[in-house]
């Protein structure tokens, strides 16, 4: 009785770390809503940025508002370590997580910043964000855009 016990508590324990996986480091910004920490590829629970070649129009002006995003979050954190909390793996095996600079939620400051948008397929987290980024005009809201996963099917 006393191993199965044991058993059981042991595979509880490789399961719970399994699927509350936490990576802490310096990371390199790969574009606005993914990063990368020790190799491991993080993409940002909840939020979607646009893409790096994705262009937006402020004040009758073009402007690569993908690069805006990836140098913003980057600015952000600058040599700081983060700590992402992951939560998922997505199919190219990228982990999704919530990442913190202190106790700053870089997903949510990416969002209230107008550097993204909440990603309402997958999450409903960073939708009072957004509200009020558009609210305020903040970012890519302060003039026009194609949504993320619009632009990515095309729609231009």
């Amino acid at each position: 009785m006393r191993f199965v016990l044991l058993l059981v508590a042991l595979t509880l324990s490789l399961a719970t770390s399994a699927c509350s996986s936490d990576i802490v480091g310096r990371a390199s910004v790969v574009d606005g809503d993914t990063v990368d920490i020790h190799g491991q590829r993080i993409r940002l629970h909840g939020i979607d940025a646009p893409e790096s070649g994705q262009r937006c129009k402020k004040a009758g002006q073009e402007y690569r508002c993908g690069k805006v995003a990836a140098f913003a979050l980057a600015d952000k954190i600058g040599a700081s370590p983060i700590r992402c909390k992951g939560q998922d793996t997505d199919r190219y095996k990228r982990l999704i997580a919530i990442c913190y600079l202190g106790r700053i939620d870089l997903n949510e400051w990416m969002v209230s910043e107008g550097h993204a948008v909440a990603y309402r397929k997958y999450a409903m987290d960073y939708v009072s964000a957004e509200r009020w980024a558009r609210l305020y005009r903040r970012g890519i809201w302060a003039g026009r855009f194609i949504m993320p996963w619009d632009w990515r099917k095309g729609v231009r």
